[in-house]
């Protein structure tokens, strides 16, 4: 198992974002979660990638826990050394995309792989160019993101993400950002990544993309989880009534 959450707990200031959260991910598995703005969807994703800390619960990677909840009720996490090594596991996608708007594509995506993991220029500089040739935009290694379409930063987005080789790739909806032909492009690189069997967990609100990728779908409202399953029951036998009202919107 990559990712194993445990009954895990956010608040801010006072108000229950997430709310007893449990959840795995298999390898190989692609997991999208779905529901409402202001359901707590990408907070527990910020959760699972160490970007905010939970106030109660446990986290595992690879089987080795990473946060638990002590004593005293509040969340301890491994020390830093430790830490360096459950973030190297996942990557993060945003909805902005996040690009170093000073530096070109190629410095973009070669920068972590040399401070954080200490390769060699030439090593990250080649994994750069493999990735952005699989994404379509090998032309575009010189380039700075100003001069990219939002589709093609998002590309480069993901590129950069993957540079690190984790073990788990999360996409925080990751085309809220886009018009419907962009749109279009970045989905076929997250469908192309899970014919290859890349672990993902995708908050989306494209609801035909999450029916046909999907290992499971998990339906979040009010910062709990209302229903999970296979792509198919969820989106048409929902047992929910709340899951059906939501999905009802998609349907008009």
């Amino acid at each position: 198992m990559i990712l194993e959450m445990k009954n895990i707990r956010k608040h801010f200031d006072g108000l229950g974002v997430i709310e007893d959260i449990s959840m795995n991910v298999d390898s190989g598995e692609v997991v999208s979660i779905i529901g409402p703005s202001g359901s707590g969807k990408s907070t527990l994703l910020r959760c699972a990638t160490f970007l905010e800390t939970i106030d109660g619960g446990e986290i595992y990677y690879m089987d080795e826990r990473a946060a638990y909840t002590g004593p005293d009720g509040k969340a301890v996490y491994v020390p830093n050394k430790d830490m360096r090594r459950f973030r190297s596991y996942c990557g993060l996608v945003f909805q902005q995309f996040n690009l170093f708007p000073h530096y070109n594509i190629l410095k973009n995506l070669t920068d972590a792989p040399m401070i954080v993991q200490h390769r060699s220029r030439e090593e990250a500089e080649a994994t750069a160019m493999e990735l952005l040739g699989k994404m379509g935009i090998a032309d575009k290694a010189k380039a700075y993101p100003y001069q990219l379409s939002g589709g093609q930063q998002q590309r480069v987005a993901i590129a950069r993400a993957l540079a690190m080789n984790p073990k788990i790739l999360f996409f925080d909806e990751p085309t809220s950002a886009l018009d419907p032909e962009l749109t279009g492009e970045v989905l076929k690189v997250i469908r192309q990544l899970a014919e290859e069997k890349m672990t993902m967990v995708v908050v989306t609100h494209e609801m035909p993309f999450a029916k046909a990728v999907s290992n499971r779908v998990i339906f979040m409202d009010g910062g709990v989880i209302v229903e999970q399953g296979d792509p198919l029951e969820v989106f048409d036998n929902p047992r929910e009534e709340r899951t059906k009202q939501f999905l009802r919107v998609f349907e008009r």
